[in-house]
């Protein structure tokens, strides 16, 4: 069932360091000019700007897409979607992303919502473990010069009844760091609005685990 979800995108990146005084999480779920929202160790999210600092973390910037840290000593720049593991050696850091995993964070309303691009262009999107297919509307796929009516006309209930959607194959689809070619998709002309659906003819290709209001996808090797 195709349905249309109220969501807000909050989680934007997630930062784990191993710091001279224990294990310690950052998790970035939201960006301002000048400031970001975080929450360090699963703590109440708190605001941090370029003129404080929290426990040895310091902002120095950040754009649309990122923010760029300073944590002992050292900088760290995070894009939307990355998930980043950095260990203390031998009084200095050493840092490296893991480049088949992408973790997620459920919005006030539990939902997990991405940034993503659907054949390179960039695209919202809500995963959806009950839909069966990737689903966007005709407006995001004339945006992305996808000719959908090329496609197979379907029918599919939704909460309003059967609509018809056409059927099509994109070259790829991308969240975060995870690539998947050749997906079967779905494009409707009405009834979908907002993020674009997530559904399973991606997600049953990558490995995925839920903890609690955490999600993590990962490439299957």
């Amino acid at each position: 069932m195709f349905q249309r979800h109220p969501t807000v995108t909050i989680l934007l990146f997630t930062l784990s360091l191993n710091l001279d005084a224990g294990a310690t999480s950052l998790n970035v779920v939201g960006l301002f000019p000048g400031k970001a929202v975080v929450s360090i160790d699963g703590g109440s999210p708190r605001t941090i700007t370029t003129e404080n600092e929290i426990n040895g973390i310091r902002l120095l910037g950040t754009t649309q897409d990122n923010a760029t840290f300073l944590i002992q000593g050292r900088r760290e720049t995070l894009r939307m979607g990355q998930y980043l593991a950095a260990q203390q050696v031998s009084g200095s850091s050493q840092s490296s992303p893991d480049l088949n995993t992408t973790m997620l964070s459920a919005n006030p309303n539990g939902h997990f919502t991405t940034q993503g691009s659907i054949n390179g262009g960039g695209i919202s999107f809500l995963i959806d473990t009950g839909a069966s297919l990737v689903m966007l509307s005709a407006a995001e796929a004339n945006r992305l010069g996808i000719r959908y009516k090329e496609g197979r006309p379907s029918l599919t209930n939704t909460a309003n009844g059967q609509v018809t959607y056409y059927r099509i194959t994109l070259s790829s689809v991308t969240v975060g760091n995870i690539q998947v070619n050749n997906v079967e998709a779905g494009v409707m002309e009405n009834g979908l609005g907002g993020n674009a659906l997530l559904g399973m003819s991606f997600l049953s290709r990558i490995e995925m685990t839920q903890s609690g209001n955490n999600m993590v996808l990962a490439k299957r090797l």
